[in-house]
C-alpha cells in the first residue's frame, strides 16, 4: 500500500465512533491503530503474532488486540460497498468482455482457496484437516473481468470440496433456480465460469472431467482456463497483499474467534478491491503465488438433480458456442 492509499484509507475511518470514548484515558491516534493493524494483515507467521507488536511498535500485546477489533469495525463500516454484485449494465459490460473469448453469457468467475490456519481448531479439528495436510478454512472467490471481488463466502472447513462449499451461501440458490427468481443476479443465459470441482448449474458453467479424446470438449476446458486464470491470479494477489491469509494465527475455539477469523478474511477482501485501481501495487512488490487446483470429485449426492440437468444443457450450448469460436478464429488466422 502506497503513502496516498494509506491516509486515503486513513480519512475513511478517523472519524468512526469506535475511536470516540468518554474516558479520562484517551485512544491512541487513529493512524497508530490503522498501521498497527494492516502491519498484522500483511504479515504471515511469527510476523504476524501479537508479541511481535511490543518489539517493532512498543505496544502490548492487549492494546494491539483491542486496535484490531476497532479497525476491523471501523473498516467494515467504511468499506461496506467495495464488495457489490454487479447490476445489470455492469453485468452487460462484462459479458461482452468475455464474449470476445468465446463466453457470451459470462458474468463472474469463480473459484474456491484455503486459507491455512496455524492451529488446529478446538471442535471438530480433523474436519478442517485438507488435502495439503494443513488445518485450513475453505473460502469461494468470486470475482470479475477487472480483478474486482464481486462476492464471497468463508468459514467452512478445508476439507471439503469447493462443490460442497458453494451449497452454503444464499448464492447457491440464485445459481440453481430459474430465471424469473434470480433476475437480480443473472439475466438470461449469463452464468458464471467455474472448473470441473463444482457441478453444472442453470447459472453455473463449469469445465468438463475425463475430457481426453473428445476434440470439442478439450478446447473448451483449454479456453476456459485461459479466462479462469483471471481468478487465480485475483487469489494469488490477495494473499501477496495481505500475506496474513497465508496461515491465520486465530485459533478458532470458540464462536467468537470464529466470527473474528471471518472478519478479518472479509477486511482482506475488501482492502483489497480498495486498491484495486487505487495503488501502485506490481507484482515486484511481493511474489504472486497461483495455486494448483483442487481436483477432488465434487459432491453430486446432494445435487439437485434437475437444477443440474438445466446447467448440463446451458453448458454443451457454451461448449458448442467457444469451439465453433475458436475454429473461425483458427480458420481465420
Amino acid at each position: 500500500m502506497d503513502r496516498h492509499s494509506f491516509f486515503q484509507l486513513l480519512s475513511l475511518i478517523e472519524n468512526h465512533s469506535v475511536f470516540q470514548n468518554e474516558s479520562t484515558c484517551s485512544q491512541a491516534p487513529v493512524i497508530v491503530q490503522l498501521a498497527a493493524t494492516l502491519d498484522r494483515f500483511g504479515h504471515e507467521g511469527n510476523g504476524a503474532c501479537v508479541g511481535r507488536s511490543l518489539f517493532h511498535w512498543g505496544i502490548g500485546v492487549g492494546t494491539l488486540v483491542k486496535y484490531t477489533y476497532r479497525v476491523i469495525t471501523a473498516l467494515e463500516d467504511a468499506l461496506s460497498q467495495e464488495v457489490v454484485w454487479p447490476n445489470r449494465e455492469e453485468r452487460r459490460r462484462i459479458s461482452s468482455a468475455f464474449s470476445l473469448k468465446g463466453f457470451p453469457g459470462c458474468v463472474e468467475l469463480i473459484d474456491g482457496t484455503l486459507l491455512k490456519l496455524s492451529q488446529r481448531p478446538k471442535k471438530d479439528g480433523e474436519t478442517y484437516f485438507d488435502s495439503k495436510r494443513n488445518y485450513s478454512l475453505n473460502a469461494e472467490i468470486v470475482c470479475d473481468d477487472k480483478r474486482r471481488i464481486i462476492y464471497f463466502f468463508s468459514g467452512m472447513p478445508g476439507s471439503c470440496a469447493d462443490s460442497t462449499c458453494l451449497r452454503r451461501p444464499s448464492l447457491y440458490e440464485k445459481l440453481k433456480t430459474d430465471i424469473h427468481i434470480s433476475s437480480q443476479f443473472f439475466d438470461s443465459g449469463q452464468y458464471l465460469l467455474a472448473d470441473s470441482g463444482y457441478v453444472p448449474l442453470p447459472h453455473l458453467v463449469c469445465a468438463y472431467r475425463n475430457a481426453a479424446g473428445c476434440p470439442e470438449k478439450e478446447v473448451f476446458n483449454t479456453c476456459l482456463a485461459k479466462v479462469r486464470v483471471i481468478n487465480e491470479h485475483v487469489i494469488g494477489v490477495l494473499k501477496s497483499q495481505w500475506f496474513s491469509l497465508r496461515e491465520i494465527r486465530i485459533q478458532l475455539k470458540n464462536q467468537r474467534q470464529n466470527k473474528y477469523a471471518m472478519r478479518w478474511i472479509s477486511c482482506c477482501i475488501r482492502l483489497h478491491n480498495f486498491l484495486n485501481g487505487r495503488d501502485d501495487w506490481t507484482e515486484q512488490d511481493g511474489p504472486i503465488v497461483i495455486e494448483t487446483d483442487d481436483l477432488s470429485e465434487p459432491d453430486e449426492v446432494l445435487d439437485d438433480r434437475r437444477a443440474r440437468e438445466r446447467g448440463i444443457n446451458l453448458r454443451n450450448q457454451v461448449q458448442s458456442t467457444c469451439f465453433h469460436l475458436n475454429n473461425d478464429n483458427t480458420v481465420s488466422g
